[in-house]
């Protein structure tokens, strides 16, 4: 939908539910200081292009679960307030989820498989590792569930760091390293 959505000439939002909105989400976790800032942040966010329901509620608690995670939420007060907030089944495990666990491109399929793999996880790279495991859209459910990661465990290991490093665009890296700064995020 995005493809032909960038090809059209429409300036419109596309009506999108899925996880789109909330794969690019994490930098409004990181950059405001207040639950009403990151919800609106995030609805503004997702509503360029995934203005349906779904879209911005899976922004919204990608980008809520990073502010808590953040700012020294436990797991647990992170899944209760996921899970009442916007209703999302985070009760499974992974080894309940990937059984039937296939391809879904939607938020309502993919956030709240994204956050538990973060639940279950022991550190950055195992959230990372626990996100691709589930299979479907993993490229986009590690980057939810890194987004949470990096602000829950604080940094992000040398090792992956310098790997990626080496393979991102300097206009990448200038970017990135200036919301850092900005927002005072230390990796």
């Amino acid at each position: 939908m995005f493809y032909h959505w960038l090809k059209s000439e429409s300036e419109q939002p596309y009506n999108s539910w899925g996880n789109g909105s909330a794969m690019r989400v994490s930098p409004i976790g990181f950059a405001y200081h207040s639950v009403e800032e990151v919800l609106r942040e995030a609805k503004r966010s997702a509503s360029v292009t995934h203005n349906h329901p779904e879209g911005i509620k899976g922004a919204q608690a990608t980008a809520l679960a990073i502010f808590l995670a953040r700012n020294g939420s436990s797991k647990s007060e992170i899944r209760e307030e996921i899970a009442s907030r916007f209703g999302y089944d985070l009760s499974r495990t992974l080894d309940e989820i990937r059984p039937e666990y296939q391809f879904n491109e939607s938020c309502q399929q993919t956030v709240p498989e994204s956050i538990t793999a973060f639940l279950e996880s022991n550190n950055f790279e195992d959230a990372i590792r626990k996100a691709v495991s589930l299979g479907g859209d993993s490229d986009t459910q590690a980057c939810i569930t890194g987004g949470i990661a990096q602000a829950y465990y604080k940094s992000i290991p040398e090792e992956i760091m310098k790997n990626v490093n080496a393979i991102l665009p300097d206009r990448f890296k200038h970017t990135i390293k200036e919301f850092n700064d900005r927002f005072h995020i230390d990796l």
